[in-house]
């Protein structure tokens, strides 16, 4: 079968700064991360080297202040660039999207001395951030996470486990939300935890579907100590915190997930167009045809979706209700656009010889993580009828 190489997406951008960006990006995803990707993902390989790459190109802090080594883009500019490393492998850029999320907190609540002091390692050093809010007995229901930190003296003693922790066990540093009072949201407070603080460990990483690259594991804090000054925010912020660096990340996941889908069109594409039956190529077809239509469709869809939410972001203005909307319908769509692709390609798209089966099951994840699809929909309808009745 010929190959017919995929052409680039066709992008808006709005500075000529952002499209020499986007160029980088794309010869840093051919060159250093596309072709090594189905083989590390079937070995488990965890590409930190790739990570520490993007770092010393400026692509670990993207949409953060360039007083403290980020890059001052603009979400609408970062999610475009995440969705060229999700499209080249997920492990990067599901990975650049957790660390972004993971300096949230401190890069929008921390105080000027804290920024000053650990945002530029953050940034553009060379470390690697995770996530630490779910728990074992605490998904969906947040509010209802069990880790304590307690006073001790002037500082903390945190102890509990986290779970589903990407990054969990290979990070650099942890921002954790903790129990510091009552029960429910206004008892939490957030806290920036070392990686290598004593007490700190992680589990033997879970067994997944998908994304096998990508570590993801309990975190367990066993009296994990720290100063007063590693506390982010006001006592009892932290679920308020944790709730608006949500409503980011989900841009970034909706970005990943439409990555994954151009990938599994892309791939579709050239497999319909090269593979011949009945004497001509399978793309002449119209059953295929209009699935590669509605596939492309999709895509485009949702990309206008998450550049909309995350131009209202940039412009200041209330997102949270876009972001959902951008998370669920991304991530559904790239299951079917990832499903359907294995489809195109019949039997080939069922074994491994062939990325259109890793693009299927990686999309799965994309409908779970950071609050399930099902939780998008219930942010959703409270924004349109208000909260549920008690």
């Amino acid at each position: 079968m010929p190959d017919r190489a995929p052409q680039p997406v066709d992008r808006q951008l709005p500075t000529d700064e952002a499209r020499d960006l986007i160029s980088l990006v794309r010869d840093i995803a051919q060159r250093e991360i596309a072709p090594k990707a189905a083989e590390e993902e079937d070995a488990g390989h965890f590409p930190r080297e790739v990570l520490t790459l993007l770092s010393e190109s400026g692509l670990l802090g993207l949409p953060y202040d360039s007083e403290y080594g980020g890059g001052d883009q603009p979400y609408e500019v970062y999610l475009q660039v995440l969705e060229e490393l999700a499209a080249a492998r997920l492990t990067v850029g599901l990975g650049v999207s957790v660390h972004t999320l993971a300096c949230h907190a401190l890069a929008n609540y921390g105080t000027k001395e804290q920024q000053v002091e650990h945002l530029p390692d953050m940034l553009g050093g060379g470390l690697l951030g995770a996530y630490c809010l779910s728990e074992p007995s605490s998904g969906s229901d947040a509010a209802s996470l069990r880790t304590k930190a307690v006073r001790d003296g002037d500082g903390w003693v945190i102890t509990g486990t986290k779970a589903w922790i990407t990054h969990g066990g290979v990070a650099d540093f942890y921002t954790v939300l903790a129990r510091t009072g009552g029960e429910g949201a206004r008892g939490i407070t957030a806290f920036l935890v070392p990686g290598d603080a004593e007490g700190l460990s992680a589990a033997v990483p879970e067994k997944k579907m998908g994304m096998k690259g990508s570590p993801t594991a309990q975190v367990h804090f066993d009296g994990v100590r720290i100063p007063d000054d590693r506390r982010i925010g006001e006592e009892g912020q932290g679920f308020a915190i944790a709730l608006s660096a949500l409503d980011s990340g989900r841009l970034g996941i909706a970005a990943c997930a439409i990555g994954v889908a151009q990938a599994a069109l892309d791939e579709a594409v050239a497999y319909a167009t090269g593979r011949q039956q009945f004497g001509r190529p399978i793309a002449d077809f119209q059953g295929l045809r209009f699935m590669l239509a509605d596939m492309a469709t999709q895509i485009e869809a949702g990309r206008a979706l998450y550049l909309a939410a995350a131009r209202l972001r940039d412009a200041g203005r209330p997102f949270a209700k876009q972001a959902a909307m951008a998370k669920l319908h991304c991530t559904d769509t790239a299951m079917k656009v990832t499903t359907d692709a294995v489809q195109v390609l019949g039997g080939y798209g069922y074994t491994a010889d062939f990325p259109a089966e890793r693009f299927m099951r990686e999309a799965k994840v994309l409908q779970i993580v950071e609050g399930t699809n099902q939780i998008q929909r219930m942010v959703i309808a409270r924004h349109l009828a208000g909260p549920e009745s008690r």
